[in-house]
């Protein structure tokens, strides 16, 4: 894998991870109920391919 792959993958990584911060952000401060459960489940399942692009920007 070449070293700008490696960067675009660590780019993808922390983009879902601002995602995941800002959507768990709202979750929380703006909603109840089960919506909050829906916006937090799906920012912890963000979670997968974030470790993925971050083993991958390592490798």
């Amino acid at each position: 894998m070449s070293s700008m792959d490696k960067m675009w993958a660590s780019f993808i990584a922390i983009g879902l991870m601002v995602g995941a911060s800002l959507l768990i952000s709202f979750a929380r401060a703006k909603t109840t109920g089960f919506l909050r459960l829906v916006l937090s489940t799906v920012a912890f399942l963000l979670f997968v391919p974030i470790l993925l692009y971050m083993l991958v920007s390592l490798l």
